[in-house]
């Protein structure tokens, strides 16, 4: 395996992804830089489902002649006062185009009054490879925690400034990063995953 491409475009992923797998002698590229411009329609109704149509979306624009690994992930966050809100759809809550600061006031203020025993979340990722012959591999983790009264941290992307853990009582936004990539839904999956690429190259 001489190359994975990662089916996302979001440079604050990209900087987890190339620091967890980093030890992997491997080229670590997101599909923008690999050249790769297809449409992804996630219509999975699991995070795993929208991992497996992201990575088999791209890995279908490849070469089957390449040594590549196509890895996706799906995440998101999971409010249990609210449903498990926003779930699969956090990247498009709220309509694509709306900000994340937005998306995080929207569930603050949802869960006005709520006491922090019901304010319970958590982070979930789900990772897929795919190989040029079909083969597959899956991944699923989590971080527990609960949503904050206001954003916090400057070091995370997406919903971080509001999810807070109760072991450094802060958000994971205000973590260092090598102290979220060991806690994080998607570190976790990430080592997994990592696991069954390198014992798939033995």
């Amino acid at each position: 395996m001489k190359k994975i491409i990662f089916a996302t475009e979001n440079q604050g992923k990209m900087r987890e992804i190339r620091s967890i797998l980093s030890d992997l002698k491997a080229e670590i590229l997101s599909m923008k830089e690999a050249g790769i411009t297809v449409e992804i329609i996630e219509n999975g109704r699991t995070f795993e489902e929208n991992a497996l149509i992201k990575a088999r979306t791209v890995a279908a624009a490849i070469s089957e002649e390449e040594d590549v690994a196509v890895l996706a992930d799906d995440s998101g966050l999971e409010v249990d006062y609210l449903n498990k809100e926003p779930g699969i759809y956090s990247a498009r809550y709220m309509g694509e185009d709306t900000s994340y600061e937005e998306k995080n006031q929207n569930i603050i203020n949802r869960l006005e009054g709520v006491p922090k025993e019901q304010r319970t979340a958590r982070f979930v990722c789900a990772i897929a490879a795919v190989f040029a012959n079909g083969e597959s591999f899956l991944t699923k983790e989590t971080i527990e925690g609960y949503i904050g009264w206001e954003p916090a941290g400057e070091n995370g992307f997406g919903y971080d400034p509001i999810f807070y853990v109760d072991e450094y009582n802060c958000s994971t936004a205000e973590l260092p990063a090598e102290v979220k990539n060991q806690l994080s839904h998607r570190g976790k999956a990430l080592r997994a995953m990592k696991e069954k690429l390198v014992c798939r190259e033995k």
